[in-house]
C-alpha cells in the first residue's frame, strides 16, 4: 500500500514539474511580444520589408526601407510634427497625446513621453505659432508648447464641440493665415443631424472666435489637409449597407460654403434612394468629389508627396471581401484624370482575411522621412530613402 502511494506521489510531482516547465517555455511565447506579425521577435530597428516569419512584410516603393519608429503607442492616430521636429501622436482610446523624441537620431524613438492625458478621445493635433491645438471629442483647446522640454501646458479652451454618436474623432487643420478648421464626423450612418456642426467642417480663428459652419454634407471627413496653394483637401467615408460596391469613398477639395451631399446624396451627386429623403434634384446643387475611391476602403490620413497625394486606406469592415489596408498614391498631374497606384502594402496576409495592421495618418519629418501611424498594431513606422 505504501509503495502504491509513493508511486502516485511521484507521478503527481512529475506531472507538476512538466506543467511548470511547459509554462516557463510557452507563456513568454504567448504574451512576451504582443506586436503584430510584421516582424519576428527581434530588434525594432529591423527592416520591415525584409523576409519575416509571418510572410507578411510591408512592401514599399523601390529605393525606400521602412522600420518601426515606435511599437508602444496603442491606438496611434493623428501624427503632428512639432516646430523642432519632434513627432507627436494622439491616442484617443488612451486619452493621451504623446511625443516620440529620437534624441540619438538613429531613426527609432527613444521614449514615449506623455504630453497630455486624461483627455476625452483626443484626436486632432496642429501647431500654429509654436502653440499646440488639440481637438477632443467635446472641445478644441490650445496649449503652450515647450520644445526644449517637449512638454505642453494647457492655456485655454477655445470652444465646445457637440459629442456622442457613431463618429467621435475631430481633426484640425490651420491655414497659413491662421484660419482654424475642425472636421466632425456624423453621429449616424444616414440621418439628418440635429446640430449643424456635426457631419461638417467648422471654422474659426486661432482664438476660437465665433465658430461657424465652413462646409456641410460630409459624413465622415476624418482627416483634412491644406496644400501649398491654400486649398483644403479631405478624405471622406461613404455610408454603409449598400453592398460591396456602393457608395464610393471620396477625396474632396473642401470649399467654404460647400454642400457635399450627405445624407441625401453620395458619390458624384448620386441620389441615395434607400435613404429616400428630399427630392433627387437636391443632389444637382452639391459638390462632386475630386476623386472617387473604391467603396469601404475607409480613407484617413493624407499628405502631399512630389506633387502627388498619399492616402492611408484604413480598411473595410462592411464588405464581404476585405478592401483597403494600404497606403496609395494619387497622381495629381491631371486633376480630371487622377490615377491611383499602391504605395505601401502588406498590412494583410496575402490570400487571407488576416489583418495585421491598419494605416491611419501620414506625416513627414524634417529630414523627409515619412511616418505612418497604425492604430491596430499600436505602432508608428518610418519610411526613408536607402
Amino acid at each position: 500500500m505504501k509503495k502504491i502511494n509513493l508511486k502516485i506521489i511521484l507521478s503527481i510531482l512529475l506531472t507538476l514539474f512538466l506543467i511548470i516547465i511547459v509554462g516557463i517555455w510557452v507563456l513568454p511565447q504567448k504574451i512576451g511580444d504582443v506586436r503584430p506579425a510584421l516582424l519576428p521577435a527581434i530588434k525594432k530597428e529591423a527592416i520591415l520589408n525584409s523576409p519575416t516569419e509571418s510572410g507578411a512584410p510591408l512592401t514599399v516603393p523601390p529605393g525606400f526601407v521602412i522600420n518601426y519608429f515606435s511599437d508602444s503607442t496603442p491606438g496611434a492616430r493623428d501624427l503632428q510634427l512639432s516646430p523642432g521636429g519632434i513627432m507627436l501622436v494622439s491616442m484617443p482610446g488612451e486619452g493621451k497625446i504623446v511625443a516620440l523624441p529620437d534624441h540619438d537620431k538613429n531613426g527609432v524613438a527613444d521614449e514615449v513621453r506623455i504630453i497630455a492625458q486624461f483627455l476625452r478621445k483626443p484626436h486632432g493635433l496642429a501647431f500654429f505659432q509654436d502653440k499646440l491645438f488639440v481637438a477632443e471629442e467635446n472641445q478644441v483647446s490650445r496649449y503652450l508648447w515647450d520644445e526644449n522640454n517637449q512638454s505642453a501646458t494647457f492655456e485655454k479652451k477655445l470652444f465646445d464641440l457637440p459629442s456622442g454618436g457613431r463618429h467621435t474623432s475631430r481633426t484640425i487643420a490651420i491655414s497659413k493665415s491662421g484660419q482654424l478648421l475642425v472636421s466632425l464626423g456624423s453621429s449616424c450612418d444616414t440621418c439628418f443631424e440635429k446640430h449643424p456642426f456635426i457631419a461638417a467642417v467648422i471654422a474659426s480663428d486661432v482664438e476660437g472666435t465665433r465658430p461657424r459652419v465652413y462646409a456641410k454634407g460630409l459624413r465622415n471627413a476624418v482627416f483634412i489637409k491644406f496644400d501649398d496653394k491654400g486649398s483644403l483637401w479631405g478624405t471622406e467615408m461613404g455610408r454603409d449597407f449598400l453592398g460591396d460596391n456602393l457608395p464610393p469613398d471620396e477625396i474632396n477639395i473642401i470649399e467654404d460654403g460647400g454642400d457635399y451631399g450627405w445624407p441625401v446624396c453620395y458619390g458624384d451627386q448620386d441620389y441615395d434612394a434607400k435613404f429616400g429623403q428630399r427630392d433627387s434634384n437636391y443632389c444637382s446643387n452639391t459638390k462632386s468629389p475630386i476623386f472617387k475611391l473604391p467603396a469601404h476602403v475607409a480613407p484617413l490620413g493624407l499628405n502631399f508627396f512630389e506633387g502627388d497625394l498619399l492616402v492611408a486606406l484604413h480598411g473595410s469592415w462592411n464588405s464581404t471581401v476585405p478592401v483597403g489596408y494600404k497606403v496609395v498614391r494619387l497622381k495629381l498631374k491631371d486633376l480630371s484624370n487622377i490615377q491611383m497606384e499602391d504605395f505601401i502594402t502588406g498590412f494583410t496576409v496575402e490570400g487571407s482575411k488576416n489583418v495585421i495592421g491598419r494605416p491611419v495618418d501620414l506625416e513627414f519629418g524634417l529630414d523627409g522621412s515619412l511616418y505612418i501611424s497604425d492604430d491596430k498594431a499600436g505602432a508608428v513606422y518610418r519610411m526613408t530613402p536607402i
